[in-house]
C-alpha cells in the first residue's frame, strides 16, 4: 500500500450528506455549497426518493454514472430555478449510491465529522428513529448516532402527526439536533434564495461550520430592513 494514500486517506473526514425524498433540494444546494465554501469535504447520498423531488423541482436527473456533471447543474441553480446562478467546485465530494449499503459512511469505523440530513421527509424520520437501515442514507444516520456524531434532521414537512413528532423526539433523545427548514425574517429577505440561504446557514450553525449566509441578529429592531432598504 502507498504510504502517501494512505495518510491522506485517514486524513480525509467529511461531513455525510443526506437528501431524502422532501421538497426542498434548494436547501440542501445551499448546504452542500456552504460545506464546499467553508473547505469542508462532503460524502453525498441522494435517495431515490429524493432524486424524484430534484427532478421535478429543478428538472436536473442525478445519475450515479454523471453525479459530478448532474451535481454541478443542481448547485449552479438558484433557488429561483435560474441556471449558472453558482460557481460551485465539486472537487471536494465523494458520491455514494443510495443502495451501497456497503459503502464507507455504513461503517462506524469510517471516518467523519457527522450527517446532515436535508430536507427530511417524515419517512426518513421515521427510518432513523426507528433503526430500519434501509438504504445507506438511513444506515449512516443510524452509525451517526451509534458514534455520537452530529446528527442534523432539516424536516421539511407540514403539518406533523403526532407519529412524526414522536419519532423526531426519538430523536432528540437519541442526541440528533431536529432543525425544521423554518425560515426567519429579521434578516431582510429579498429574494427567495435569502430564505433558503437562512435554513441552510441554521444547519451549519448547528453543524458548527463558519458561513455567512445570513445577516444574524444582533439585537437591533429593523436592522434587517434597513440592511434591504440600502
Amino acid at each position: 500500500m502507498d504510504s502517501g494514500t494512505s495518510v491522506s486517506q485517514h486524513q480525509r473526514q467529511p461531513w455525510i450528506v443526506g437528501v431524502s425524498g422532501a421538497s426542498g433540494t434548494p436547501f440542501a444546494a445551499a448546504v452542500l455549497r456552504g460545506l464546499l465554501a467553508a473547505g469542508e469535504s462532503v460524502d453525498l447520498v441522494v435517495s431515490r426518493a429524493s432524486r424524484l423531488t430534484l427532478l421535478d423541482e429543478t428538472g436536473i436527473a442525478f445519475r450515479d454514472g454523471h453525479w459530478q456533471e448532474d451535481l454541478r447543474s443542481w448547485l449552479a441553480r438558484g433557488a429561483d430555478g435560474k441556471p449558472h446562478t453558482f460557481d460551485v467546485d465539486v472537487e471536494n465530494v465523494r458520491h455514494w449510491a443510495a443502495g451501497d449499503l456497503a459503502a464507507g459512511p455504513s461503517s462506524g469505523s469510517y471516518p467523519a465529522k457527522g450527517m446532515l440530513i436535508v430536507p427530511a421527509s417524515t419517512a426518513c424520520v421515521a427510518g432513523v428513529a426507528l433503526g430500519l437501515s434501509k438504504d445507506l442514507l438511513q444506515r449512516a444516520a443510524s452509525v451517526t448516532l451509534k458514534e455520537r456524531r452530529k446528527l442534523v434532521v432539516a424536516v421539511r414537512e407540514t403539518p406533523l402527526n403526532g407519529q412524526t413528532l414522536k419519532h423526531l423526539v426519538s430523536l432528540d433523545e437519541a442526541g440528533a439536533v431536529v432543525l425544521p427548514a423554518s425560515p426567519a425574517f429579521y434578516a431582510g429577505a429579498t429574494h427567495i434564495q435569502d430564505l433558503v440561504d437562512f435554513v441552510a446557514g441554521r444547519v451549519l450553525d448547528a453543524a458548527g461550520v463558519p458561513h455567512d449566509l445570513y445577516r444574524r441578529w444582533e439585537g437591533e429592531l429593523g436592522g434587517g430592513s434597513r440592511d434591504s432598504r440600502g
